[in-house]
């Protein structure tokens, strides 16, 4: 299995002000950690840039202009509580788009092929018309829509682990039928508020909201019983992961206590899943993860997971 790599140094230019926690070292942290000998095999790409066409997939078009809008020419700009924008970050968030199009394109054109997007920022919290959560655009739901439009794919699934629920990528997924989401959080009224076990969309929205303080044990058993054959039942043709590492045990932004080994272990899952169902097509991009060395280390740990496939 090539694993693939898809970037962009632009994405070092979205700045959210000082002592915001969503800062340029997390992804300077990650690809660090990605030029070790381990990670030769690692096939290195430039994200292209996302289109407007590309952006209407998942958000209206008020929305869209807005954004264009509030890019300042110099300071930082707030879009909502925690949510702000820089010169550098609308440019910053197309890479991120373009960069998960990139990979769909990639996987579902090359055999044997997955592929990590290491971006910001984030995604999951964008909703179709509103900005939160430090996200702009709705990086994975967009490529979901993206893989279907070119590829005319008719199952698609994407599980998200960050310890945040994806308000955003449910709220696009909950009335497509053929789309699956999936998602472990730590239980509202944490942020954002939703993921309630009784959102479930038409049937294709699995929320699995985790208790605080919860741990391996807890998590573990979510996937084992609910994630995974939810999964396997719904035999998707792409799977892409939204791989948030803020569930760590050292991440002061939450409390759930998971470690290195929690994401070793879910990672080699998800492949060997994908391997089963969808001849290994999966795309995983990461979401948050705000302590920088755990960061780090579970970044390194699921990259390797899928180089191992």
């Amino acid at each position: 299995m090539a694993t693939h790599l898809f970037t962009h140094r632009d994405c070092l230019f979205h700045d959210a002000g000082p002592g915001h926690p969503e800062k340029a070292d997390r992804l300077r942290m990650v690809l660090n950690r990605l030029e070790g000998e381990a990670f030769s095999g690692l096939v290195e790409h430039n994200a292209s840039k996302a289109s407007r066409k590309i952006l209407e997939l998942a958000h209206t078009d008020k929305y869209l202009d807005s954004i264009d809008a509030s890019v300042p020419k110099s300071g930082i700009v707030q879009l909502d509580p925690d949510t702000f924008m820089s010169p550098g970050s609308k440019d910053a968030a197309l890479r991120a788009v373009g960069a998960v199009c990139d990979a769909v394109d990639l996987v579902l054109t090359e055999k044997e092929t997955n592929a990590f997007c290491a971006i910001r920022p984030p995604g999951h919290h964008a909703e179709p018309d509103v900005a939160m959560g430090f996200c702009l655009y709705s990086n994975v739901a967009i490529g979901a829509l993206y893989a279907r439009e070119k590829f005319r794919l008719q199952k698609i699934a994407v599980v998200d682990f960050d310890v945040h629920h994806g308000n955003g990528t449910q709220a696009v997924f909950e009335s497509e039928e053929n789309f699956l989401y999936i998602s472990t959080h730590q239980e509202a009224p944490f942020y954002p508020g939703t993921g309630h076990a009784s959102e479930t969309g038409k049937g294709n929205i699995l929320n699995i909201p985790l208790p605080s303080g919860a741990g391996s044990g807890e998590f573990k058993k979510a996937m084992t019983e609910q994630v995974f054959p939810a999964l396997q039942a719904f035999r998707p043709e792409l799977i892409f992961i939204s791989a948030g590492f803020d569930a760590h045990v050292k991440d002061e932004r939450a409390n759930m206590n998971l470690t290195e080994a929690d994401y070793d272990w879910v990672s080699k899952h998800l492949v060997q899943i994908a391997a089963q169902c969808c001849d290994g097509r999966l795309v995983s991009v990461l979401e948050g993860g705000y302590d920088l060395v755990a960061l780090a280390d579970c970044a390194e740990i699921h990259v390797k997971a899928l180089l191992e496939a």
